[in-house]
């Protein structure tokens, strides 16, 4: 547990250094536009939050090394692979220049390199006929592995709307990792969580619920590709964890990127990475949070915010929890993986058409 403690107090640290100096380099790290589609803070924040994260990762995994060579060795490898991901994220924290693509073919890259220096391919998804297809040809084993870790690390970033909400969901996600390595004995994968969460948790003292820093885009592609890529090992190394295990785990930032997809594309007829304000998190925002309080001042537009999060780390935990229970089962992980699709889109429209659960309804 040392390597959480470690990683912990570094990155609470740091992350504070970066709060109290904001004064030195807010011109730039500053998100000091309160008036977008997607904004729902009331001042100019810093966005450089994954700053603390990464030197977290770092520091305490530097420590480990000369505990254990291997695991230090392979924690590394894992930050040396993540950093065009974290880079081109950082970069538009700090330019507001780099786009979405950019920040994709990044992280396609940076899955390349974590599968080629540490031989994580995904060889299977557990589905008849694409299975076949794959190990037949290895090219489309890499194109589906670095696919799929682009994707993960760009659904972080999507769900990264309110205080707490993505740095929450991550480290609930990298619990069920971390107790399933545990469950194999892989403790490179454990430790590697473990330091995540530990690096997670010291933003998130500054981040919640008064939102005094924010992850930014280097923040959310850096977690987002961590929790993807130690999935992809932990099934590659494993056979017995199903591939369907990190899918439910990750269930709710993959849906959520999904339904956005589809609902912008087919039933808005728009470009997908077209800005709107109809994510569920906006909607429990403006619909549920919001339901009986009407004020608008600076405090309960800050305690609103950190009202949503909640609502959103419940419905995380409809995909983790089963996760975690039938991690080796993968038709019970498919079973509950439609459950959830079906109850995601139950409470979506449920919200849109007003009809909100009195048990959902936020009342003081």
């Amino acid at each position: 547990m040392s390597v959480l403690a470690i990683s912990f107090l570094t990155s609470l640290l740091i992350t504070l250094w970066v709060i109290r100096n904001s004064h030195l380099h807010s011109k730039f790290s500053a998100d000091s536009d309160i008036s977008g589609i997607q904004k729902f803070h009331t001042h100019a924040v810093p966005r450089i939050g994954g700053l603390g994260i990464l030197l977290g990762l770092f520091i305490a995994l530097a420590v480990r090394h000369f505990e254990n060579e291997t695991i230090g060795k392979f924690g590394f490898i894992l930050i040396a692979s993540s950093l065009p991901a974290f880079l081109s994220g950082f970069l538009e924290d700090i330019t507001k220049k780099v786009g979405v693509k950019v920040r994709l073919i990044a992280t396609f890259i940076a899955a390349a390199i974590a599968g080629h220096l540490l031989g994580g391919w995904l060889t299977s998804v557990q589905l008849l006929g694409i299975d076949n297809l794959m190990l037949a040809y290895p090219a489309i084993a890499i194109g589906i592995t670095c696919f799929a870790v682009a994707g993960v690390a760009n659904a972080f970033n999507i769900i990264d709307g309110y205080n707490g909400l993505s740095s929450m969901v991550a480290i609930i996600i990298l619990g069920g990792l971390a107790y399933v390595a545990f469950q194999v004995g892989d403790a490179q994968i454990m430790i590697a969580a473990l330091a995540m969460i530990g690096a997670l948790l010291g933003f998130l003292a500054w981040n919640y619920p008064r939102g005094l820093i924010f992850l930014g885009d280097g923040g959310s592609y850096l977690i987002g590709f961590w929790i993807a890529e130690l999935s992809v090992l932990l099934t590659a190394r494993h056979p017995e964890v199903s591939k369907w295990f990190p899918l439910l785990l990750c269930i709710y930032p993959i849906f959520e990127t999904l339904f956005t997809i589809y609902r912008r594309v087919i039933l808005k007829r728009v470009h997908p990475g077209m800005p709107d304000a109809s994510h569920l998190h906006q909607l429990i925002y403006r619909r549920v949070v919001r339901w009986d309080d009407g004020g608008n001042d600076r405090r309960m537009l800050i305690y609103r915010n950190s009202m949503t999060s909640p609502y959103l780390w419940l419905i995380c935990l409809l995909g983790v929890i089963p996760a975690v229970l039938f991690w080796r089962y993968h038709l019970a992980l498919k079973g509950f993986a439609i459950l959830f699709a079906i109850s995601y889109a139950w409470i979506y429209w449920g919200i849109v058409r007003y009809k909100i659960p009195e048990y959902l309804v936020n009342r003081r």
